[in-house]
């Protein structure tokens, strides 16, 4: 009798290679760009802006014609569903999810949105004497850039508390339900109790999208000009 033996389980690809990069590359540009503007070196801040603009465009676009589980249409869960989940969360048992679980996936949108309002209010930004601006700052009068100052600090505001409650929820799995979450998001892989279907994109999209990303962020760099 194995009544106290748990069901084997297979280590199989989970996140893929685009996904986990810009994952990472967020993580340390955010700190970055953070860095940049404490110290007022606002040529790095604006670099790294421009970058982290480059790799949301991508997650955004890669969420509709990327690999399964980095799919909006895949994850993203209807209210009804979550609040189901939520209801599992004092029992610490892990419920299997391949890719990111209900409650995750409305975190990752939140997230996404408060970078997408941080870099979009950057660009309007205009400094109070007037010397570091955004590239679109001239766009706009005076007044209303400082107003999209504001909201670009209040933006980055929201992401601190976001990031701060996704850091808790991953110790929160990591400790409660003895659930990892970090290192299929190092690896790509995880544990299963059989294959999970995924459904990969090739590379060769990747690289399309990652281009047309960059090119996006070249040109909004550019004040939107040729």
């Amino acid at each position: 009798m194995n009544h106290g033996t748990e069901a084997p389980t297979v280590r199989a690809r989970l996140w893929d290679g685009p996904t986990r990069i810009v994952h990472w590359a967020l993580v340390c540009l955010i700190g970055f760009a953070w860095w940049a503007a404490e110290t007022r070196r606002m040529d790095w801040h604006r670099l790294a802006g421009f970058t982290i603009l480059g790799l949301l465009a991508f997650r955004l676009i890669w969420g509709f014609v990327g690999s399964g589980t980095a799919r909006f249409a895949n994850f993203v869960k209807h209210p009804a569903e979550t609040l189901a989940y939520i209801r599992t969360l004092p029992s610490r048992s892990h419920t299997e999810s391949h890719g990111h679980n209900p409650l995750g996936a409305w975190s990752v949108l939140a997230i996404l949105t408060a970078l997408v309002a941080q870099v979009v209010s950057g660009l309007f930004t205009v400094d109070v004497d007037g010397l570091e601006s955004g590239p679109l700052s001239d766009r706009v009068g005076f007044d209303a850039g400082r107003q999209f100052a504001r909201w670009h600090h209040m933006s980055f505001s929201a992401l601190q508390i976001l990031v701060a409650l996704h850091l808790a929820a991953i110790v929160f799995y990591a400790v409660y339900k003895k659930a990892d979450l970090v290192g299929p998001m190092v690896t790509g892989k995880g544990r299963f109790k059989g294959h999970p279907d995924i459904g990969f994109a090739p590379l060769w999209r990747a690289v399309v999208v990652a281009l047309a990303a960059a090119a996006l962020a070249w040109w909004t760099a550019k004040g939107l000009r040729f």
